[in-house]
This record gives structure tokens, C-alpha cells and sequence, in this order.
């Protein structure tokens, strides 16, 4: 087996261990109960004749099944988006100081293992926690809205994987500061941080219009400019949710700039763990 398998394998049994994936299936479940219990729908011939959701009646139009969930979708896709990254966040920083503290480092470095394993493996392991969640949650809501309206569509899905996306980027900040320092607080600040940039690069062009013209907005661009766009990426992932046209020019390149955020901040954290004196 891959050391960096045998690495990811490890965290996920230290998830095992605290119940945190329990704590993470039962969370996601009762969350679907409450959707699935307190949202009705009537549909006649294709359209949506009724619907109540905690027995209140959220719309008395008929309209096309399709057009009339679009809202629900969309709020779907940022909640599993926004939510998802938050959670992960919040649940996830203390995998890496964990895996680093004094003690265990240095037995783990005492294998027949490479540093740079220690880090994929981490980063694989909490990354399998995350693609595993958010395919148990959003196909949940695929099957409830798929009963309940006779409407299929597996664009819940795809806005999940998406928000993987956007968490790999935040999550390899997060392991890249978990090298400098060992500590579970900074790293969920070191997120949260990330994450609030992100959602401010995505509008970095109407932003920049609040500073004054010259070494202010100029600097502001230039750092909104190497950040992940999280915020473009949520509303691809809520229009794609919706079966909607995107509103974004390329989806290839903003996942593509994504990815390359993340990768970039993984380098840096191999470079320093590398470099650490344990």
C-alpha cells in the first residue's frame, strides 16, 4: 500500500476513533429528516400545484416543476456550499496539529515514510471525509426532491463536488499553517480567512470601486488576484443546481485557478515540513 494511503487510512480511523464521522452521518440525516418530513409538494401533470414547507404555503402559482424549485435548488446548492466549507473547517482543524504533535511526529517520521506523505496522506484522508459527506448529503436531497416532485436532476450533486473543490483550496491553507504552527485554532482562523477572501475575490472588480484610485486599489487587486474565487465558484455551483444559464464566463478556468490556489499552498507546506527539525 501507497504510504501516502496508508497516511490518509490512519486519519480516517483518528475519525473513527472521536466519532466524528458518526457525529457527521447522524448531523447530514437529521437534516434530511427535516427536509424530507416538513416539505410538501402536489404536482399535477409536470407542474407544481401546492407546495408548504413547516405547514406554511410557500407558493399559489402553478408553474413548471422545474422553474418552480429553482430557488429551493439554488438555496440548496449555497447552504451545501457555504455550509459544507464552514463545517469542514470548523471539524477539521485539529487533523493536522494532531497528526504533528509532539510525540507522534516523531514516531511517524520514524517509519519508512517520506515527510511529503505525511502531508498528502492528511490532506487525502480529510479530503475523503469531505467527497464522502457531501455525496451521503446532496444525494439525499436528490432522492427527496426526486420523490416528492418527480423531478430528477443531479445538479445538487455536482454543486457538492464543487464545493469540495472550493474546501480542498481552504483546507491546503490550513495544512500549510498547520507546518508553521501546531495549533487547531489558527488553522480554522487561517480558513476562515481564506474563505472570507475567497468570497471577496470573487467581486474583487466591484470591491476595488470603494478605494481610491492608486496604490490602494492597486495593491487590493493585486492580492484579491492570487486568491481563489469561491465566491464565482458558489454561484456556478447554485446555477448548475438549478439548471440554470452560468453566470460565469469559464467554468473550466475557476476551477482551474481553484486547483491551482490549492496545489500552490500544498507546495509551500511541503517546502517548510521538509525544512522542520523534529
Amino acid at each position: 500500500m501507497s504510504p501516502v494511503f496508508g497516511i490518509a487510512g490512519y486519519v480516517l480511523r483518528e475519525a473513527v476513533a472521536r466519532k466524528f464521522i458518526l457525529a457527521f452521518m447522524v448531523g447530514i440525516t437529521l437534516v434530511l429528516a427535516v427536509v424530507a418530513l416538513s416539505l410538501r409538494i402536489e404536482v399535477v401533470d409536470g407542474a407544481l400545484a401546492a407546495s408548504r414547507l413547516f405547514g406554511e404555503e410557500i407558493r399559489a402559482s402553478i408553474r413548471s416543476v422545474d422553474v418552480a424549485l429553482r430557488p429551493v435548488y439554488m438555496a440548496a446548492a449555497y447552504i451545501v456550499f457555504y455550509g459544507g466549507i464552514l463545517f469542514g473547517i470548523v471539524a477539521c482543524s485539529d487533523f493536522a496539529p494532531s497528526l504533528l504533535s509532539p510525540g507522534r511526529i516523531e514516531h511517524l517520521l520514524a517509519l519508512p515514510i517520506q515527510r511529503w506523505h505525511l502531508l498528502a496522506g492528511t490532506f487525502l484522508g480529510v479530503m475523503t471525509l469531505a467527497v464522502g459527506g457531501t455525496l451521503y448529503g446532496t444525494t439525499g436531497l436528490v432522492l427527496i426532491f426526486g420523490v416528492k416532485a418527480g423531478y430528477w436532476t443531479a445538479g445538487p450533486l455536482i454543486a457538492g463536488l464543487m464545493a469540495c473543490v472550493g474546501f480542498a483550496a481552504v483546507y491546503a491553507v490550513m495544512l500549510t499553517t498547520a507546518t508553521l504552527v501546531r495549533s487547531a485554532a489558527l488553522c480554522a482562523a487561517s480558513g476562515g480567512l481564506f474563505l472570507v477572501g475567497g468570497i471577496i475575490a470573487g467581486h474583487r472588480k466591484d470591491v476595488a470601486l470603494f478605494f481610491e484610485d492608486g496604490v490602494s486599489r492597486s495593491a487590493f487587486e493585486a492580492v484579491t488576484l492570487v486568491l481563489p474565487r469561491l465566491s464565482s465558484l458558489a454561484t456556478a455551483a447554485g446555477n448548475i443546481s438549478a439548471s440554470m444559464p452560468l453566470e460565469v464566463k469559464s467554468l473550466g478556468m475557476l476551477l482551474l485557478g481553484v486547483m491551482v490556489f490549492g496545489f500552490g499552498a500544498l507546495a509551500v507546506g511541503f517546502w517548510r515540513f521538509e525544512g522542520k527539525d523534529y
